[in-house]
């Protein structure tokens, strides 16, 4: 359901291992929530613990949790990193989004 390249992959483990989170256990929490200059926005952030309410996927050797209110809005997505001169971060490539702010952190359906 969400894909992850390997870019995100290289970095998502180093920034897992720099927060003293473990890569082959722990996770990659994704979500989606109220907000943002188009209407909702991507939530992402690293936990070690899985809830009754959360969806596991894994992909390319990466764990990814994500909360069931959130799984319409982000079936299909890959998620990539960029390094480039627009900015450092994990970028969501959402084939449901109708509509994303110049930034790409929200978006509209």
């Amino acid at each position: 359901m969400i894909k992850v390249s390997d870019t995100a992959k290289i970095k998502a483990v180093q920034l897992m291992t720099e927060d003293g989170f473990d890569p082959q256990q722990d996770y990659i929490r994704v979500g989606v929530k109220s907000g943002g200059c188009s209407g909702l926005e991507y939530v992402l952030k690293f936990d070690k613990e899985k809830t009754d309410a959360d969806q596991l996927f894994e992909d390319n050797g990466v764990k990814i949790l994500v909360d069931k209110k959130s799984i319409l809005y982000l079936a299909g997505t890959i998620l990539e990193f960029s390094g480039g001169l627009n900015g450092k971060g994990f970028i969501f490539q959402n084939p449901n989004a109708s509509r994303t702010c110049g930034c790409g952190e929200s978006f509209s359906l």
